[in-house]
């Protein structure tokens, strides 16, 4: 029989010894999305008394890039805890991390609750309780593992991998946009490196809102949503800035020691 507390606990010890990520043993992996959450859950609980309190949510494996990138065909949610939102501009200690590697994404910060209701949350509904948006970086800590060989089920027992986020100064949403499309460019030390646009955010929030009435956990207003990343997950070196600019949204920076 599955227990989550027996995943949560070798997931817990995994991090604590630093250990190279590796999928469950079958002996106590998950074998449903309900049980990989469940595990997930148990886990947290393990770590809100280091971290602070639930402070968002974050969607994995949400746009066709990140899909490709990992060979998963569905996101994943995950947990941010309130002493892992670092405020732009950041700076983050390599050393702190197994390895630490970097998103680039909106972000939204909700102005009320999104409790069951008597229907599912749509993308319209989902955007409705955005109250503010923010450029911002996901900070992954996958632990060296080889992404084309990660089980779905492992990777969000284990949280999705959530190292934390540095987010930009919030504005409000630009009225009327679904937040879709907007442009984003990622700067490598003062040169542009990549860009992308964003990937339907309102889907992603929406279906985090569902899960997380699911789960018996609706999120709550001030929570920070990230909704997917703009282009394939980076590295950073010691001494490197990053800077991330989203059309009409704003910037974040970060660097690494």
């Amino acid at each position: 029989m599955f227990s989550a507390a027996n995943a949560a606990r070798f997931l817990d010890e995994a991090h604590r010894s630093r250990a190279r990520y590796q999928n469950l043993p079958e002996a106590i992996a998950p074998s449903s999305f309900d049980e990989a959450y469940a595990a997930q859950e148990a886990l947290c609980a393990l770590w809100e008394p280091r971290l602070g309190a639930v402070a968002g949510r974050k969607i994995a494996v949400t746009t066709k890039v990140m899909q490709e990138l990992m060979g998963i065909g569905h996101p994943c949610g995950g947990t941010i805890f309130a002493s892992c939102i670092h405020r732009s501009p950041a700076g983050i200690k390599k050393a702190d991390y197994v390895n630490v590697r970097i998103e680039c994404e909106l972000a939204v910060r909700l102005g009320r609750d999104l409790p069951k209701g008597a229907a599912p949350y749509t993308r319209e509904t989902a955007r409705g309780a955005v109250a503010e948006v923010m450029a911002a970086f996901e900070l992954i800590e996958d632990r060296h593992a080889d992404y084309k060989a990660t089980k779905a089920l492992s990777l969000i027992a284990d949280n999705a991998w959530n190292g934390g986020i540095v987010v930009g100064a919030a504005k409000p949403p630009p009225a009327g946009s679904d937040l879709n499309g907007i442009a984003g460019r990622l700067a490598r030390d003062g040169k542009e490196a990549a860009s992308g646009k964003t990937d339907d955010p309102m889907g992603a929030l929406a279906w985090l809102a569902n899960l997380s009435v699911e789960r018996g956990r609706p999120m709550k207003a001030g929570m920070v949503v990230i909704t997917g990343s703009v282009v394939p997950t980076i590295d950073i070196a010691p001494g490197e800035r990053l800077d991330f600019v989203l059309d009409g949204v704003g910037s974040v920076s970060m660097t690494a020691a």
